[in-house]
């Protein structure tokens, strides 16, 4: 008996032996098929969408004249989407004009669960997010970083993740959007029915409030760039409120600064505005709100020439935004004599327009501690506060 029982207890512990080998080896095989990098990236389980997916939500202007291959110059250009699955990876291009001009982004995952702020690094980049909010990108650890925006979410209880990407420079050359592989592509939130453009110059821009990454007076010119940041983008958050940004560092509505040699009148109906090239169909976007925040630039100037010029550039917006609610702005830049000079030009801009939802709004006070004498991201808050109260009195928001 005592014979017996041994030899069934030495055939049950070789049974198990043998399944333990088994599954340790179906574990390992499985773990080499599926991640096979730190960063999460999978081999062959996931799917490929492309960039014509109706599944993607796109804000800004945006040359989709190849629907896969779509390109963007201007500031705060947004691309949303849902994905399901633990991860994603994004596919993005960048123009890299001079061989070494690279565009930021700000990729937001989950709302804010992960909030990076990444330079590119190559003509394409292979950007990983997973669903608790992770990032990879070339194999290293993305750090998140604070952001504000009203869009935040909870993250999702059946696993789907909201991903927003947003190009935080402007124009210094095209970001592209090629499409993501994972798991399962779902559609984001609706954008909000509301729409606002915010036409203007390196504040609008948002350049120079974030130097978290690159300190002021280091790196290139635009790398303290956060256009998502910006007073605009802001604003149409705090209202709920699609936005573009038609805007160009250094330009003016009659001189622009920095041997820059293109107004925004010149400019303004281009795809992309600083190169001044392709053409914007304005039937794509019809702003509810147009906000014009130019005169920094253009300094001190004769009456006639400068308000002639802006009468001009506004009967044009009128020609293309027949409904749209004008609001004429001081600059948020300027210094005492400037914005005496801009609260005398404006309202007869306005008046001389005759046109009664053509309006003009100055701005309490000076921000300027950001690079180069620029807003910083604690003023745009600031700044948008002010904006977003009088919007909501003028458009009953």
């Amino acid at each position: 008996m005592r014979i017996l029982l041994v030899r069934s207890m030495g055939i049950f512990l070789l049974k198990l032996y043998f399944l333990l080998i088994g599954m340790l080896g179906w574990v390992a095989v499985m773990g080499q098929h599926s991640w096979d990098r730190a960063d999460g990236i999978r081999d062959d389980s996931q799917q490929w969408f492309e960039a014509d997916n109706p599944m993607f939500e796109y804000m800004g202007r945006i040359d989709q004249s190849d629907p896969k291959a779509p390109r963007f110059w201007n500031p705060g250009v947004v691309v949303r989407f849902r994905f399901g699955g633990p991860l994603c990876r994004i596919v993005l291009h960048d123009q890299v004009p001079d061989d070494k001009i690279h565009n930021w982004v700000l990729i937001f995952v989950g709302g804010e669960l992960g909030v990076y702020r990444v330079k590119l690094r190559g003509q394409t980049d292979t950007i990983t997010v997973w669903g608790n909010g992770r990032a990879w990108m070339d194999g290293e650890s993305l750090k998140s970083q604070v952001q504000t925006s009203s869009w935040s979410m909870k993250p999702d209880p059946h696993g789907n993740h909201l991903v927003t990407i947003c190009k935080a420079t402007e124009g210094i050359g095209w970001t592209g959007f090629e499409g993501v592989y994972t798991d399962a592509l779902l559609p984001a939130p609706a954008l909000p029915d509301r729409k606002i453009e915010f036409i203007g110059n390196s504040i609008t821009c948002g350049f120079g409030n974030d130097s978290k990454d690159i300190p002021c007076g280091q790196g290139e010119w635009f790398d303290q760039s956060n256009a998502w940041m910006s007073y605009g983008p802001l604003t149409a958050r705090a209202l709920n409120a699609q936005w573009h940004l038609t805007a160009v560092s250094g330009i003016g509505l009659i001189h622009s600064c920095c041997g820059m040699t293109i107004t925004m009148p010149e400019v303004f109906d281009r795809l992309d505005n600083r190169g001044n090239q392709g053409s914007w169909d304005f039937t794509r976007y019809q702003p509810d709100v147009v906000t014009v925040c130019l005169g920094q630039n253009d300094g001190i100037q004769d009456s006639a020439t400068f308000c002639g010029a802006y009468v001009r550039f506004v009967a044009h917006l009128r020609q293309i935004y027949p409904a749209a609610q004008i609001v004429l702005l001081t600059s948020p830049m300027g210094n005492a004599e400037l914005t005496l000079q801009l609260e005398r030009y404006l309202p007869a801009v306005a008046a001389a327009s005759h046109d009664a939802r053509i309006s003009s709004f100055y701005f309490s006070k000076q921000w300027t501690n950001g690079c180069s004498g620029h807003p910083d991201i604690k003023e745009d808050l600031e700044i948008s506060r002010e904006l977003t109260g009088y919007l909501k009195g003028v458009m009953r928001w």
